[in-house]
């Protein structure tokens, strides 16, 4: 048993135990099915010779556990308020007699500080170039890109719309056949070797292209043999790029700005909020890591299973907000849930390590926020994402962790210094 673990038995014993197995008794023999006897007629003595008094035994043990829990919270009211994670519930014996539960509880870990102010970390100044902001426009042009039809030979970067068929040893294969397909040339979307033999060719020209499979290709009766594909160019398309002029400002949207100049004043603005906010991130990180070198804690594993639960949540409402379940990213990644959480392991620990160094810090620096602070941060916050102040509180998850929320900030401002 770890340090940070207590181990508290509680036993049901006597009429109690004995009411328990009558509850779990009365309930069964309502659907059990015995010869001669309609549901829930049959005799007890009857009903125990088919099924065995341990079918009672966990139904009651089902019974016993939360009167089992809330008497454990009532005789170690001592040590609730150090409780870091849900008490693991086990049954130590169970018999006619009665039942014996073993609960573990998880207690705060010790927490021994260094140095956590006047760390050596400083924050990296945000930038813009001019080179970001030139790449910022010729995206956004991409975005407005048209193709339009080419008269001429194809290039690197057109389109080619293209008949194809594919032969190996002289036979058509499955999946080697397409009609009025759209090839970007350069994309590398078809077998190495394939586009680069497209260029020079015009609508109306005929080719056989000659590739050959990678030998890592997922079709097991390609992989490393030579195909021979017939193609024939229906169309050349080439990619149109809008110019800087004031029919891409008017199709952009973007209010105020009508000219280059604008635009590019915009987008460097843009490009500096965003990283001064992960240049602010960044220096939490850093200060939050050089705080926790100098920092002992023997975090219990309880408390990063917890935490590794809470990450997994979020997981799954991220990729719900991207239309994929759970269960079919374990499909496409060929994973589970336990790979999962290995992969998040280190994560989860180090943000309970952060969490109870913080925590330890606002009880040094003796950092308290008062109900007028918390509602006043409600007041703000329910203003900035305008919601009704109870609503916020709501989604929130109370007062309690408002006042929470504030205490870490203030813990964080004592690393900055």
């Amino acid at each position: 048993m770890s340090k940070n673990e207590k181990e508290i038995t509680i036993k049901i014993e006597g009429k109690e135990w004995e009411g328990l197995l009558d509850k779990a008794f009365n309930k069964r023999n309502k659907t059990a099915k015995i010869d001669g006897f309609r549901p829930g007629k049959a005799p007890k003595d009857v009903f125990l010779k088919k099924y065995g008094k341990e079918i009672l035994f966990m139904d009651a043990a089902d019974l016993a556990a939360d009167k089992a829990y809330m008497q454990m919270l009532e005789e170690n009211k001592d040590v609730m308020e150090k409780l870091v994670a849900r008490p693991d519930i086990a049954i130590e014996k169970v018999d006619d007699k009665g039942i014996s539960f073993k609960f573990t509880l998880t207690l705060r870990p010790e927490v021994k500080l260094g140095k956590y102010k006047d760390l050596d970390v400083k924050k990296e100044e945000a930038k813009v170039s001019k080179k970001e902001i030139e790449e910022s426009i010729n995206n956004m042009r991409q975005r407005y890109a048209e193709d339009v039809i080419k008269d001429g030979k194809i290039a690197s970067g057109d389109i080619a719309v293209i008949n194809f068929e594919g032969f190996v040893d002289g036979k058509a294969f499955e999946g080697g056949k397409g009609e009025n397909y759209s090839l970007k040339i350069g994309s590398g979307t078809f077998i190495p070797g394939f586009e680069e033999q497209l260029i020079g060719l015009s609508k109306g020209d005929e080719k056989d292209v000659v590739v050959t499979f990678p030998k890592d290709y997922h079709a097991a009766d390609l992989k490393g043999k030579e195909a021979t594909f017939k193609v024939r160019v229906l169309e050349v398309k080439e990619v149109s790029i809008p110019e800087l002029d004031d029919n891409f400002f008017a199709d952009l949207g973007m209010e105020g700005i009508t000219n280059e100049e604008q635009l590019k004043a915009q987008i460097s603005e843009n490009l500096l909020a965003r990283k001064e906010m992960e240049s602010e991130n960044k220096y939490f990180d850093d200060l939050l890591e050089a705080a926790a070198k100098n920092t002992k804690i023997d975090v219990p594993d309880a408390m990063i299973n917890d935490e590794l639960d809470r990450m997994l949540k979020e997981y799954e409402q991220n990729l719900k907000m991207q239309g994929i379940t759970l269960e079919q990213f374990y499909q496409f990644t060929n994973s589970n849930e336990d790979a999962l959480k290995d992969q998040m392991r280190e994560e989860a620990l180090k943000r309970v390590t952060y969490r109870l160094m913080l925590e330890e810090i606002a009880k040094e620096e003796k950092i308290e926020i008062s109900d007028k602070e918390a509602k006043e941060e409600v007041k703000k916050l329910s203003e900035k994402y305008q919601m009704k102040e109870d609503e916020f509180l709501m989604n929130f998850g109370g007062l309690d962790l408002v006042k929470y929320d504030l205490k870490m900030r203030k813990a964080m401002d004592v690393l900055k210094g």
